[in-house]
Order: C-alpha cells, then sequence, then structure tokens
C-alpha cells in the first residue's frame, strides 16, 4: 500500500527545492561560476530534488512493483515506474539521467563541468515540475 503521507512530504520538498532552484536561473553561468555560495547552493538542490525522487520511486516499487524488476541502480528506478504506470516511457527516458548527475554530485567526481551542472538547472525544473505532476495524480488512482 503506497504512503501517501510520505509521497505528499516527499512531492512538497521536491516543489520547495524546485522553487529556490528557479531563484537561481536569474543568474548567467559566469555568475553561477565564479560565486561559490550560488554554485553550492545549485548543486545541493539538484541533489536534494533527484534524491528524494529516487525516494518516491523505490517505494512505489516495492508497494506495487512484482518483486521481479530490474533495477540495478537509480537510474532504473524511473524506468521502472514507467513500467509501473506512473508516466511514459518517453518521459522515463528524459529523466532518468537525471539520476547520473545525482550521482557526479554526491560522490564529488572529479571533473565533473560545471556547465553541465548549469545546465543541468532548466531541465531539472522542466522535468521535476512534470514529475511531480505524474507521481500526485498517479497517487490519486492508486
Amino acid at each position: 500500500m503506497l504512503d501517501t503521507a510520505f509521497i505528499q512530504r516527499k512531492i512538497k520538498l521536491i516543489q520547495e527545492d524546485l522553487a529556490k532552484l528557479e531563484s537561481l536561473t536569474s543568474y548567467s553561468f559566469d555568475e553561477i561560476a565564479k560565486d561559490f555560495v550560488k554554485l553550492g547552493a545549485v548543486e545541493r538542490y539538484l541533489e536534494k530534488i533527484i534524491t528524494r525522487a529516487i525516494d518516491i520511486n523505490s517505494h512505489i516499487i516495492a508497494e506495487l512493483g512484482k518483486g521481479d524488476e530490474s533495477v540495478r541502480g537509480y537510474e532504473d528506478t524511473f524506468h521502472v515506474l514507467a513500467d509501473l504506470g506512473v508516466y511514459g516511457k518517453d518521459f522515463a527516458a528524459k529523466v532518468a539521467p537525471s539520476a547520473g548527475l545525482r550521482n557526479r554530485l554526491v560522490h564529488e567526481y572529479n571533473g565533473t563541468d560545471l556547465e553541465i551542472i548549469y545546465k543541468s538547472v532548466s531541465d531539472a525544473i522542466t522535468q521535476y515540475t512534470k514529475y511531480c505532476d505524474c507521481v500526485l495524480r498517479f497517487r490519486e488512482k492508486n
């Protein structure tokens, strides 16, 4: 059984962080890259948004999955949600790679291009706004 309070709380936190992330879109790449506070904020908001979505994905899979889902990594959780009818496969293909960005941010891989992080902001705002809408609609049906 889905824990609707858990899902609602995580979605609310994602939406709050999306609003904070959106407030940083008025800055140019150079302004973000040269300001360690702004850059740190962008990185942390992206990490928190993606991690919370992965938490939601894992919960939905645990509660509604058949137990035979192939989940080798966080990216796969987004594809399994498409299989469960939360959203379409096309959307899953767009949002799933964000798990890789999350891994780069969390594990501080050397050579993470700041421009990739900067460009990820607009994608994250668009994709995770849609993600939240899809999850909430799915929750209402189930």
